[in-house]
Protein backbone atom coordinates (compact mmCIF):
# COMPACT_ATOMS: atom_id res chain seq x y z
CA UNK A 1 0.00 0.00 0.00
CA UNK A 2 1.43 3.31 -0.89
CA UNK A 3 -1.69 5.74 -1.63
CA UNK A 4 -3.71 6.87 1.01
CA UNK A 5 -6.99 9.15 0.10
CA UNK A 6 -8.40 10.99 2.83
CA UNK A 7 -11.74 13.33 2.66
CA UNK A 8 -12.68 15.76 4.76
CA UNK A 9 -9.69 18.30 5.75
CA UNK A 10 -10.85 19.13 9.40
CA UNK A 11 -8.90 18.30 12.26
CA UNK A 12 -8.49 14.72 11.87
CA UNK A 13 -8.31 15.08 7.88
CA UNK A 14 -5.67 17.40 8.60
CA UNK A 15 -3.95 14.92 11.38
CA UNK A 16 -4.02 11.84 9.48
CA UNK A 17 -2.46 13.51 5.86
CA UNK A 18 0.42 14.94 8.26
CA UNK A 19 0.74 11.48 10.04
CA UNK A 20 0.32 9.21 6.80
CA UNK A 21 2.68 11.59 5.00
CA UNK A 22 5.41 11.70 7.53
CA UNK A 23 4.92 7.44 7.68
CA UNK A 24 6.25 7.69 4.21
CA UNK A 25 2.70 7.12 2.40
CA UNK A 26 1.31 9.42 -0.52
CA UNK A 27 -1.62 11.52 0.77
CA UNK A 28 -4.47 13.14 -1.51
CA UNK A 29 -6.70 15.13 0.79
CA UNK A 30 -10.11 16.23 -0.41
CA UNK A 31 -12.40 18.75 0.71
CA UNK A 32 -15.53 20.05 -0.66
CA UNK A 33 -15.40 23.14 1.15
CA UNK A 34 -12.00 25.51 -0.70
CA UNK A 35 -11.80 27.28 2.73
CA UNK A 36 -11.04 23.79 4.89
CA UNK A 37 -8.47 22.53 1.89
CA UNK A 38 -6.57 26.40 2.10
CA UNK A 39 -6.28 25.82 6.04
CA UNK A 40 -5.38 22.77 5.68
CA UNK A 41 -2.56 23.06 2.93
CA UNK A 42 -1.31 25.90 5.20
CA UNK A 43 -1.51 24.05 8.46
CA UNK A 44 0.57 21.21 7.04
CA UNK A 45 2.95 23.84 5.12
CA UNK A 46 4.24 25.08 8.15
CA UNK A 47 4.61 21.51 9.79
CA UNK A 48 6.65 19.60 6.39
CA UNK A 49 7.61 22.57 4.35
CA UNK A 50 7.35 23.61 0.89
CA UNK A 51 8.96 20.65 -0.49
CA UNK A 52 6.38 18.01 0.39
CA UNK A 53 4.22 19.79 -1.92
CA UNK A 54 6.30 19.42 -5.25
CA UNK A 55 5.69 16.61 -7.29
CA UNK A 56 9.52 15.83 -7.23
CA UNK A 57 9.75 15.73 -3.96
CA UNK A 58 10.93 12.29 -3.08
CA UNK A 59 12.02 11.21 0.01
CA UNK A 60 10.13 14.23 1.51
CA UNK A 61 6.53 13.34 2.80
CA UNK A 62 3.93 14.56 -0.06
CA UNK A 63 0.44 15.47 0.05
CA UNK A 64 -1.70 16.45 -2.58
CA UNK A 65 -4.77 18.83 -2.39
CA UNK A 66 -7.26 18.20 -4.40
CA UNK A 67 -10.89 19.08 -5.14
CA UNK A 68 -13.04 15.91 -5.88
CA UNK A 69 -13.43 13.23 -4.37
CA UNK A 70 -12.76 10.83 -7.56
CA UNK A 71 -9.75 12.80 -7.67
CA UNK A 72 -8.63 12.05 -4.56
CA UNK A 73 -9.68 8.24 -4.65
CA UNK A 74 -8.26 7.64 -8.12
CA UNK A 75 -5.09 5.89 -7.51
CA UNK A 76 -6.07 5.24 -4.04
CA UNK A 77 -5.21 1.85 -1.94
CA UNK A 78 -7.13 3.07 0.99
CA UNK A 79 -9.83 5.88 1.75
CA UNK A 80 -10.65 7.15 4.99
CA UNK A 81 -13.77 9.17 5.36
CA UNK A 82 -13.53 12.50 7.83
CA UNK A 83 -16.84 13.24 7.27
CA UNK A 84 -19.43 13.70 10.50
CA UNK A 85 -20.34 10.62 12.47
CA UNK A 86 -23.89 10.81 11.70
CA UNK A 87 -26.20 8.05 9.69
CA UNK A 88 -26.75 10.26 6.30
CA UNK A 89 -23.22 11.46 5.77
CA UNK A 90 -21.61 8.29 6.18
CA UNK A 91 -24.19 6.54 3.82
CA UNK A 92 -23.28 9.35 1.08
CA UNK A 93 -19.49 9.67 1.64
CA UNK A 94 -19.66 5.31 1.20
CA UNK A 95 -22.02 5.09 -1.38
CA UNK A 96 -19.71 8.15 -3.36
CA UNK A 97 -16.54 5.94 -2.72
CA UNK A 98 -17.55 2.72 -3.58
CA UNK A 99 -18.63 4.10 -6.83
CA UNK A 100 -15.51 5.98 -7.58
CA UNK A 101 -12.47 3.95 -5.94
CA UNK A 102 -10.82 1.63 -7.96
CA UNK A 103 -12.41 -2.29 -6.64
CA UNK A 104 -9.09 -2.78 -4.71
CA UNK A 105 -9.94 0.54 -3.00
CA UNK A 106 -10.07 -0.17 0.90
CA UNK A 107 -12.92 2.11 2.95
CA UNK A 108 -12.36 2.99 6.49
CA UNK A 109 -14.46 5.33 8.32
CA UNK A 110 -14.21 6.70 12.37
CA UNK A 111 -17.39 5.80 14.00
CA UNK A 112 -18.25 5.41 17.27
CA UNK A 113 -21.89 5.35 17.30
CA UNK A 114 -22.60 3.25 13.89
CA UNK A 115 -22.43 -0.14 13.07
CA UNK A 116 -19.67 -1.27 10.27
CA UNK A 117 -21.47 -4.11 9.72
CA UNK A 118 -24.84 -1.70 8.35
CA UNK A 119 -22.44 0.94 6.46
CA UNK A 120 -20.82 -1.76 4.70
CA UNK A 121 -23.94 -3.82 3.45
CA UNK A 122 -24.92 -0.70 1.26
CA UNK A 123 -21.57 -0.93 -0.72
CA UNK A 124 -20.31 -3.40 -3.54
CA UNK A 125 -17.43 -3.81 -1.23
CA UNK A 126 -18.15 -4.81 1.98
CA UNK A 127 -15.34 -7.05 2.75
CA UNK A 128 -13.35 -4.29 2.62
CA UNK A 129 -15.35 -1.81 4.64
CA UNK A 130 -13.57 -1.36 7.88
CA UNK A 131 -14.61 0.98 11.06
CA UNK A 132 -12.60 3.29 13.20
CA UNK A 133 -13.73 2.91 16.09
CA UNK A 134 -12.01 6.32 18.08
CA UNK A 135 -12.97 9.62 18.58
CA UNK A 136 -10.59 12.51 16.63
CA UNK A 137 -9.39 13.85 19.61
CA UNK A 138 -8.36 10.52 21.15
CA UNK A 139 -6.08 9.67 17.91
CA UNK A 140 -4.21 13.25 17.37
CA UNK A 141 -0.78 13.89 19.27
CA UNK A 142 -1.15 10.19 20.76
CA UNK A 143 1.54 7.98 19.85
CA UNK A 144 1.81 4.97 20.66
CA UNK A 145 -1.63 4.28 21.34
CA UNK A 146 -3.75 1.27 20.79
CA UNK A 147 -6.40 2.08 17.60
CA UNK A 148 -9.59 -0.09 17.72
CA UNK A 149 -10.94 -1.46 14.52
CA UNK A 150 -14.06 -2.91 14.07
CA UNK A 151 -14.86 -5.46 11.62
CA UNK A 152 -17.62 -7.88 10.40
CA UNK A 153 -17.76 -11.19 9.13
CA UNK A 154 -17.65 -10.38 5.86
CA UNK A 155 -14.31 -8.40 5.89
CA UNK A 156 -11.52 -9.96 4.50
CA UNK A 157 -7.95 -10.96 5.77
CA UNK A 158 -6.45 -8.55 3.65
CA UNK A 159 -8.53 -5.62 4.55
CA UNK A 160 -7.35 -6.46 8.08
CA UNK A 161 -3.63 -6.53 7.20
CA UNK A 162 -3.78 -3.60 5.34
CA UNK A 163 -5.03 -1.53 8.19
CA UNK A 164 -2.75 -3.40 10.80
CA UNK A 165 0.28 -2.24 8.52
CA UNK A 166 -0.89 1.44 8.49
CA UNK A 167 -1.52 1.93 12.07
CA UNK A 168 1.59 0.14 12.47
CA UNK A 169 3.39 2.95 10.39
CA UNK A 170 1.36 5.78 12.27
CA UNK A 171 3.31 4.11 15.67
CA UNK A 172 0.02 2.77 17.08
CA UNK A 173 -0.96 -0.23 17.86
CA UNK A 174 -3.89 -1.70 16.04
CA UNK A 175 -6.66 -4.25 18.19
CA UNK A 176 -9.83 -5.79 16.00
CA UNK A 177 -13.16 -6.36 17.49
CA UNK A 178 -16.04 -7.67 15.98
CA UNK A 179 -19.07 -4.73 14.78
CA UNK A 180 -20.92 -5.04 18.35
CA UNK A 181 -23.91 -4.32 16.90
CA UNK A 182 -23.55 -7.52 14.50
CA UNK A 183 -23.14 -9.80 17.56
CA UNK A 184 -26.05 -8.72 18.96
CA UNK A 185 -28.16 -9.51 15.80
CA UNK A 186 -26.96 -12.97 15.45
Amino acid sequence: MSTVAIIGAGPLGRWLALSAARAGFRVLLEDVMPANLHHAQEALRAVLGPDAFRKTAGAVPSVTFVSTIEDAVREADLAIDCVPDELESKLEILWLLDRMAPPRTVLATPTTRLSIADLASCTYRPAQCIAIAAEASSLAGNPAAQILLRTTTRTSPETVALLDRFWRQLGFTPTFEPDPAEQQSS
